[in-house]
């Protein structure tokens, strides 16, 4: 991986990029009505700085609330940012069939809850996903019909400082999060749509408009 995040020949609009990285996915395992976007991207490119606007600015979008195994951070609240849960719960829901899909990360496993999600999809609510790579390759399969974004650093440079500059992980952490940004830069094709993150509202009005509300 290049140190610098290039894409060369990008359509721009106004301060944030929006490129079609991928062929739009086929097929439909999502029920009548129900739309799905899902967010991915590299650990520290600002996901859930743009989830925590969308909530605050538009409280009628359902953003899917994650299952985790990682410690909170400071000022992270328990069925907000995540469900924290321990091993042996995490274990219990696999077990169970109540994660749509789960996948381990920087030491930690990571799931979506599947009830909620059905439910909201079947009363025909836009859903909202934010989650890792290995996550979106497995709704990929399963929900077909979801719209997968990816979004993009600025820069290598930049996204490098951000997951140092936050000072919340140890050494070791950051450094599987780095050596995982690189692979997931990598997968950047795979997505339907990449947006560069270079403007939190305009990312955010792009999302809205994948989901089918008015920003």
């Amino acid at each position: 991986m290049p140190p610098e995040v290039d894409h060369p020949g990008a359509a721009t609009t106004d301060e944030s990029t929006v490129r079609a990285a991928g062929p739009a996915s086929g097929g439909s395992a999502v029920p009548p009505g129900g739309r799905v976007v899902v967010l991915t991207g590299p650990s520290g490119v600002g996901k859930s700085t743009v989830v925590r606007r969308l909530r605050r600015d538009h409280p009628e979008l359902w953003v899917s609330v994650s299952v985790t195994t990682r410690h909170p951070r400071p000022g992270e609240r328990d069925g907000r940012e995540y469900h924290f849960v321990d091993g042996a719960r995490f274990d219990d829901l696999v077990a169970d069939g109540e994660l749509i899909e789960w996948a381990y990360f920087a030491g930690n496993r990571y799931g979506t809850p599947r009830t909620p999600v059905r439910a909201r999809l079947a009363a025909g609510m836009p859903v909202l996903l934010e989650i890792d790579l290995q996550g979106a390759r497995q709704i990929r399969a399963s929900m077909p019909d979801a719209v997968q974004v990816f979004l993009a650093p600025p820069s290598w440079d930049e996204l490098e400082r951000r997951l140092i500059g936050r000072g919340t992980e140890a050494p070791d952490v950051v450094d599987r999060r780095l050596a995982a940004a690189r692979i997931e830069l990598a997968a950047e094709s795979e997505f339907d749509i990449s947006i560069d993150n270079l403007d939190v509202d305009l990312v955010c009005t792009r999302l809205l408009d994948l989901l089918g509300l008015h920003p």
